[in-house]
């Protein structure tokens, strides 16, 4: 997933001194932002409020879309370092093809796990022949420093492992919960789960005290930790929790975000994450200049050029701001 921001706001993510110790309920508000063809996201990490989740980075939800006359979500070749991008879907499905060579279609509850390493490029559009309707998630993962130049690499998953209990089903889409442990490669310790909530569930998730959480409201209404949610919103947790309580006013979709609150400071600018100023203004002039990223083949249409660097240095802006 792009960031297609033509003005993308530079800063600097990471580090512990502003993760929140105790158990919070800080409601984040997405941010409407136009990703190309018909499909309008809600972006909700980075926020004004808040810049990660653990190793999260990045959040995105969409839909559900009617784009049974449209074309789609149509993202052009675009490049990445230093991150993963984390493709979920609820209803309908995209086609990632990438500079290794993959190409892949990914259906709902099947993980699409992209591994930038160093460099590489993508692009995602729907299907010709697609579903009526588009609903999902893109999120990115930072690479921590010892990992952020490795090789290049997708993953699909189409079977992961889940934790029920009654009137819940979660899917373990990448790190562990509750035992269970997902077969996406995980280069930090983190969870991401989709949690399935029936009408009058009312049950008690647990969760790893050291561990910082937010959720992710897909669809319904469901109330996290008494707070309830509507689709499109985002609650941080903080740290310090050993469970917590879900319970759905109606059939409910959430994702659970979290892990251990990452140290590093990450400077972060359109689809880079790096260390610095200078790293960062490398890879665009690499991917403005066709080193580096590779090719995406088999997809019509021209590469997405970068946007312009803002006039002075990246600055540090923290975990929040």
């Amino acid at each position: 997933m792009s960031n297609l921001d033509r003005s993308p706001v530079p800063s600097v993510c990471g580090g512990r001194g502003f993760v929140v110790a105790e158990p919070v309920r800080e409601l984040l508000s997405p941010r409407h932002v136009q990703l190309g063809g018909s499909t309008e996201v809600r972006r909700l990490l980075p926020n004004l409020g808040r810049r990660m989740i653990g190793a999260w980075a990045f959040v995105d939800h969409y839909g559900p879309d009617d784009i049974a006359d449209e074309p789609g979500m149509q993202v052009p070749p675009h490049p990445h370092m230093g991150l993963q991008t984390v493709s979920w879907l609820h209803e309908g499905e995209v086609l990632h093809r990438d500079s290794t060579g993959s190409l892949q279609t990914v259906r709902p509850r099947e993980l699409g796990l992209m591994t930038s390493g160093r460099a590489i490029s993508h692009s995602e559009e729907s299907p010709r022949s697609h579903a009526r309707y588009l609903h999902g998630a893109q999120l990115w993962v930072a690479l921590p420093d010892a990992h952020r130049h490795t090789d290049p690499h997708f993953e699909h998953h189409p079977d992961l492992p889940v934790v029920t209990a009654p009137g819940l089903h979660a899917t373990v889409l990448l790190g562990g919960l509750d035992g269970v442990v997902s077969p996406g490669t995980a280069y930090t310790p983190i969870v991401g789960a989709d949690l399935t909530l029936a009408h009058g569930a009312d049950v008690r998730l647990p969760l790893r005290p050291d561990f910082e959480y937010g959720v992710l409201s897909m669809s319904g209404e469901a109330h996290v930790d008494g707070v309830p949610l509507l689709p499109g919103s985002l609650l941080y947790l903080g740290c310090g929790r050993t469970e917590l309580p879900l319970r759905a006013e109606s059939d409910s979709g959430l994702m659970l975000l979290g892990g251990e609150p990452f140290e590093e400071e990450l400077v972060m600018w359109w689809n880079f994450v790096g260390r610095s100023h200078a790293e960062i203004e490398q890879a665009r002039a690499d991917w403005m200049t066709g080193a580096r990223f590779g090719e995406v083949k088999g997809y019509d249409g021209a590469p997405l050029p970068a946007p312009e660097l803002p006039p002075g240095p990246l600055k540090p802006r923290g975990r929040v701001r």
